[in-house]
């Protein structure tokens, strides 16, 4: 497979089974051969500009939706996957894991599942974990990582729930009516359910109380939190039959994960409702992503803005790609998700050489910094420290940094671009996904060695590291 050229035969016999028509009638309609759509069905042959026109044109195909992100995250899940020593030297080259990407997507899932199970297994047998003694099922994912895996598998985007949030959100008027003030009069004038703000910096940030028709919000959480957790609210009363269906739809294998993905559908609703799309796409692309003045304008805080952007993955009217991380003082990856090219590292920490760290050091600043993966790909990443708080000066005060960022490509679509030297590769850092699977051999903040690369030890010199990685 040529670097470049388009091999997209499972979506063309995916479109032509779906339209239930023959080769031979579905060539005529693209006006080519039947040989050849045969070859491009098989990936024989690459699709060609004129197919791609030919196929908008007659099957109303996104030619935007093809741009391959899905591919890359199970790409690069399942390059992750088979650099463990398990597999012994077995190193496939890159064409080998696209054609198992883009022509068998459920086998390459199975076998990144099989991995997860298998790693899951070996660190409860390493630890000697209590839970082999209360569990029958040790090689089962938890709940979370199902979940997780989940909505990283579906771009993040939710498209029953987005276009039913961004229909409500222009019945009230968000954001030009402040969705603060238009929520709870929503709640109240449509459910009947009256919001009442508590006295006490240690109360819940929200708690419904069912019986009485109450939703009580922490007076002191800042305005953001509470207007997201009342649209969080909505999403409870309004959309429980969609969201049955969605989890549903998912299988997944206990009752815990099911009720953890509602939670997370509830939250995907409640971003959408405060932030609506076309109106959020369109002032993001007006304002060049710039964050302060997006949270601004629409009473929201950054990380709810961040998270937004890397939602924006409805067909036909994408946002750019980005991603968007939160991370924690320990280097805990807690939030992830890329519509880019770059992906996280499932397992380990996010590489210390990316500035997301670097945030905690300068609280109240956005940090920029150009960042080259060992893959040769170039990046923007936006990074800022967050501190967050409902109380006093008793209260505890979590810590989280979040990361946005862009292929340079995009780059001049955001504002905080400007006045960096995005075409002199000396400017940019050279950073990792994890120090397990990183090729660098050079890295001076290395944690632990690469997987599948030999090492030397001299004993008669010490360098940034006491090995060599051949």
């Amino acid at each position: 497979m040529a670097a470049g050229k388009l091999f997209i035969g499972r979506k063309v016999r995916e479109m032509r089974e779906a339209n239930s028509s023959t080769q031979t009638a579905f060539a005529e309609r693209l006006g080519i051969s039947t040989s050849y759509l045969n070859q491009i069905e098989n990936n024989q042959r690459p699709v060609s500009a004129t197919v791609l026109l030919s196929l908008a044109e007659n099957f109303k195909m996104d030619i935007a939706s093809i741009s391959g992100s899905d591919s890359d995250r199970l790409l690069s899940a399942l390059s992750e996957a088979l650099a463990d020593p398990v597999f012994g030297t077995y190193s496939p080259s890159l064409q080998e894991l696209k054609l198992v990407t883009q022509n068998a997507p459920g086998i390459a899932r199975a076998l990144i599942a099989g991995h997860q199970a298998y790693r899951r297994n070996s660190e409860q047998l390493a630890s000697v974990d209590d839970q082999m003694v209360r569990t029958n099922t040790p090689s089962d994912p938890t709940p979370y990582e199902e979940v997780r895996d989940f909505f990283h598998f579906i771009d993040n985007y939710v498209d029953e729930l987005d276009l039913a949030a961004e229909t409500l959100a222009g019945r009230l008027g968000i954001p030009e009516n402040e969705a603060g003030a238009a929520l709870p009069r929503y709640l109240e004038e449509r459910h009947g359910v009256r919001t009442i703000r508590t006295a006490r910096g240690d109360d819940p940030l929200r708690r419904y109380d069912a019986d009485g028709r109450i939703l009580y919000m922490n007076g002191y959480a800042p305005a953001p939190t509470r207007t997201f957790q009342t649209a969080f609210q909505v999403a409870a009363v309004e959309e429980r039959a969609t969201m049955d269906r969605i989890v549903s739809r998912a299988g997944f294998r206990t009752p815990e994960a099911s009720e953890i993905c509602r939670i997370g559908l509830q939250n995907y609703f409640a971003g959408a409702l405060c932030l609506p799309y076309g109106t959020f796409l369109a002032a993001a692309k007006e304002v060049r992503h710039d964050l302060e003045l997006l949270a601004a304008r629409f009473g929201a805080s950054l990380e709810q803005v961040a998270h937004r952007l890397s939602t924006l993955q409805r067909p036909g009217a994408k946002g750019t790609p980005v991603f968007f991380a939160r991370v924690d003082r320990a280097g805990n990856i807690t939030k992830r998700h890329s519509a880019a090219k770059l992906q996280f590292a499932r397992y380990g920490g996010a590489c210390p050489l990316w500035n997301v760290h670097e945030a905690f050091e300068t609280p109240g600043r956005i940090i920029r910094q150009l960042a080259e993966t060992p893959d040769g790909a170039r990046y923007l990443s936006i990074a800022t420290e967050l501190s967050k708080t409902s109380g006093g000066f008793n209260a505890l005060r979590p810590r989280y940094a979040i990361a946005l960022g862009c292929e340079v490509s995009h780059a001049r679509d955001f504002v905080y671009a400007d006045g960096l030297d995005l075409v002199n590769r000396a400017a940019f850092d050279p950073i990792g996904i994890s120090c397990r699977i990183c090729e660098r051999v050079d890295c001076f903040q290395r944690a632990v060695p690469p997987l599948k690369r030999q090492l030397t030890v001299d004993h008669n010199l010490r360098t940034a590291l006491p090995y060599k990685v051949l």
